[in-house]
């Protein structure tokens, strides 16, 4: 607790209370009551490039999309990495089945991040722009992962893993952008009161690039499992902005997001997310038996 005291003196933030936010992966976030009963979050990104991210994106978004409000900002020191203090969202994130108004809402806000493109005269530390690159950047994404799921899958899943990488990627459509993609668009990161979208937060890991990669966890964890929001959320979307063909990139998607996840448990702990690891070996094994049949 001694830097968290170091960044609210730093912020000079007036705590009346504070305590832990759960299901942040990649910052340790505080939510904080000041003495004068305001609700803010303090958030400490693990790495200077995340805290870059978020404290830009919320900049770019700012007037597309509704985000929290940047209240204080600290960029750390030779020790600390740096903090921002963020206003807090009226809602709370997606946890319950989603329905077809929620899910309508959910595409036309997605639609709308999607609309916010690079601005030619601008240029950004932490919100890089990956379009022109995006094959590129989609090769680096997965083989990144690779080297720590080599490690926790027997060899022949691994073999086959790297084989329908490499014959899907290229029948992927041509990349639909340049557009800011969140990355880790996911129900955790989606606010909502009164059955509406909110507020969208957690931008650590968002970019410039393609829209494709960005359907991949609301298929895995709204689309999937409740009917009927795949619809809903396309026209939803469709409304703002066109869709690329979602048919043709999910499948794709869902396979490297559940290999890639395992990597990404490897990395934090398997012991810690085991749970997870569990459920996306099982995704794993069931897309690459079905490929070996068919």
């Amino acid at each position: 607790m001694e830097q968290v005291d170091q960044i609210i003196e730093k912020l000079k933030i007036n705590v009346l209370s504070i305590e832990d936010v759960p299901d942040s992966f990649s910052s340790t976030v505080y939510k904080i009551q000041q003495i004068n009963k305001q609700i803010v979050y303090l958030k400490i990104p693990y790495s200077k490039i995340k805290l870059e991210r978020e404290y830009e994106a919320i900049e770019i978004l700012s007037d597309a999309l509704p985000v929290p409000k940047l209240l204080g900002y600290w960029e750390g020191n030779d020790e600390i990495r740096g903090a921002l203090l963020l206003s807090e969202m009226k809602g709370k994130p997606v946890s319950e089945k989603v329905d077809a108004v929620l899910a309508y809402d959910i595409g036309v806000h997605h639609a709308k991040m999607h609309n916010v493109a690079p601005q030619g005269n601008k240029s950004y530390k932490g919100i890089s722009n990956v379009y022109e690159q995006w094959s590129t950047f989609t090769e680096t994404h997965f083989y990144g992962f690779a080297e720590d799921v080599k490690d926790v899958i027997p060899e022949d899943l691994f073999k086959q893993s790297i084989d329908l990488f490499e014959k899907q990627r290229k029948c992927l459509p041509n990349p639909d952008g340049p557009s800011f993609i969140h990355m880790d668009f996911r129900p955790a990161n989606i606010i909502i009161q009164e059955n509406r979208v909110s507020g969208i937060i957690d931008f650590e890991s968002a970019r410039f690039g393609s829209t494709e990669m960005d359907f991949t966890k609301i298929n895995r964890d709204i689309f999937m499992k409740s009917p009927g929001t795949l619809e809903a959320y396309q026209k939803g979307y469709q409304s703002i902005r066109p869709l690329i063909d979602l048919e043709v990139i999910l499948p794709f998607y869902r396979f490297t997001d559940a290999f890639n996840s395992l990597g990404w448990c490897k990395r934090r702990g398997i012991k810690m997310h085991q749970q997870f690891f569990d459920e996306n070996y099982v995704i794993l094994k069931s897309i690459l038996m079905n490929k070996c049949i068919s």
